[in-house]
């Protein structure tokens, strides 16, 4: 049995530490730019149709490289294909801050998101390994860590630095942060094993990347310029990209070595933890796009009090992450992840009740249990899907869900984005006619038109935080399907009364 002093060890402590960093990194990214994008438009004088490719080409760049990270890994070994992953996230970095024009930061961000979509599963895929199952929780703890936080940090980071400073630090924070995972990955990761001879699934990759990529394109499409699901090109990309991940399936089910193995889904505990992390990934990406909106848009608010009132849903999940990981450890996923489920949906509640005056510390302090189901859930549900796996079925594994994820929150943001357009559009009436009222010099007229906006504005931010209680719900139903106990035994087992996430937190912290 392990001591409660070392539980990990220190080599596996370091490889976890490294994987934090570059996760960290990455996951930060994906958010950190988003209160950027109007400073962006400004000093680059393009339109929001052109600067929103900013993010929209990172998320290309990632539906198109995900699918190669299992091959990545096996052909050139986990450590190579980490370190090229953190290079090339971190040149692109740099050059997304020296960026001349639109265009420049378009191309830059493609190179960042090329490196950035596979740090976090090449950086499971090493844990996953080293850790065996004994010691899954812990190691897993430890990645969702950024997972939680990253994309609650994201937008404060991002504010605080476009209110002080200048656009291009989002950028360049990166670098000396991508620099230190570098050097210490070279020293700590272990070499691992790689088959020189593996090869590539060429025909899988010609239909499982594109079509991924014509999915993101036609839901990142959905609310730019009035799009809507029913916008012929909208409508075109998603069908061809449906399309195009069906036939892989088909493919993918015969072919001897698939770029994705669809064989894992014959693992009852992957398959229900994949339907769940594809949920939860909406849930919390959905969320996480109209939260910013409302403070920003409703209740007036800068970019930097937009993020920091974000805050709460990270501290809530700290909070619970050393309990969450000491049940799942005694007793399974399926005791601690439905009741993050249901905590979710209880913390969204209030979001659907939002009046242009609804005291923030109540939503704040709605957030912050918004957080504790998300700590309580997301963490065990990610070690839950690695039970009964193979060694060898790791990267493959890490691949799927990284996708699951990615398509769950795209999906959910694409459709309240959706949602929240129509209700703005109920509101255009009555913009005009505020401003008929000003140009009337009827200041009472234009008082009584700006309180009927707000309120109908407040009305559609509470419809459409309805959707988001419903697909937080619909998240509960397969949480209840997931393993109720945790086989022991191994050498490497530690005491019933230790958190694996707790103790992993505590050796970081060292």
């Amino acid at each position: 049995m392990a001591s409660t002093h070392e539980p990990l060890g220190r080599e596996l402590r370091n490889q976890a530490t490294v994987v934090v960093l570059g996760t960290m990194m990455s996951i930060l990214d994906t958010t950190i730019v988003v209160v950027a994008l109007d400073s962006l438009r400004k000093d680059f004088h393009v339109s929001l149709s052109t600067i929103q490719w900013v993010t929209t080409g990172y998320l290309l760049a990632l539906a198109i490289v995900i699918p190669l990270t299992g091959w990545v890994v096996d052909r050139f070994g986990a450590r190579n294909a980490f370190l090229f992953a953190i290079g090339c996230f971190t040149i692109g970095s740099a050059l997304c801050g020296f960026a001349w024009s639109a265009a420049a930061l378009i191309g830059f961000r493609i190179l960042q998101g090329l490196g950035g979509g596979m740090i976090m599963p090449i950086g499971q895929t090493i844990l996953a390994r080293a850790a065996g199952p004994e010691r899954m929780g812990r190691v897993m703890g430890v990645v969702g860590v950024p997972t939680v936080l990253g994309p609650i940090l994201g937008p404060v980071l991002g504010g605080l630095i476009v209110t002080v400073t200048t656009w291009r630090l989002v950028f360049w924070v990166n670098v000396p942060i991508g620099i230190v995972a570098l050097i210490l990955a070279y020293k700590v990761l272990p070499r691992g094993e790689h088959n020189a001879a593996h090869k590539l699934d060429v025909v899988g990759f010609a239909l499982l990347s594109p079509g991924l990529a014509a999915l993101v394109y036609g839901l990142s499409e959905v609310g730019v310029n009035g799009q809507t699901f029913a916008t012929t090109k909208v409508w075109v990309l998603l069908a061809a990209g449906l399309a195009l991940i069906v036939i892989f399936c088909g493919w993918a089910l015969r072919a001897s070595v698939p770029l994705l193995d669809l064989r894992l889904f014959r693992h009852r505990t992957f398959s229900i933890a994949s339907i769940c992390i594809f949920l939860m990934g909406g849930a919390l990406y959905g969320a996480l796009f109209l939260l910013p909106f409302y403070y920003q848009v409703l209740r007036g608010q800068s970019a930097l009090v937009a993020g920091l009132m974000m805050a709460p849903q990270g501290l809530g999940a700290i909070t619970v992450m050393r309990w969450a990981g000491n049940r799942s450890d005694k007793v399974g996923a399926r005791a601690v992840v439905p009741i993050g489920s249901a905590i979710i949906v209880l913390g969204t509640l209030a979001y659907t009740q939002v009046t242009p005056t609804i005291p923030l510390w109540i939503l704040a302090i709605s957030l912050y249990v918004r957080g504790i189901g998300m700590g309580l859930a997301m963490m065990p549900l990610t070690a839950a899907s690695y039970r009964g796996l193979s060694h060898g079925d790791v990267p493959r594994a890490t691949t799927t869900t990284s996708i699951l994820r990615q398509i769950g929150g795209s999906v959910a943001t694409a459709a309240f984005a959706v949602l929240l357009q129509r209700e703005f559009e109920k509101v255009v009436p009555l913009q005009r006619q505020i401003k008929e009222a000003e140009l009337a010099h009827d200041a009472t007229r234009a008082h009584e038109l700006s309180v009927q906006a707000a309120n109908q504005l407040s009305h559609g931010f509470g419809m459409t935080f309805w959707w988001v209680v419903a697909l937080s719900t619909a998240a509960i139903l397969p949480t209840l399907f997931l393993p109720g106990n945790t086989k022991r035994g191994g050498p490497n087992d530690h005491s019933p009364e230790e958190s694996s996430v707790e103790l992993a937190l505590e050796e970081l912290a060292e």
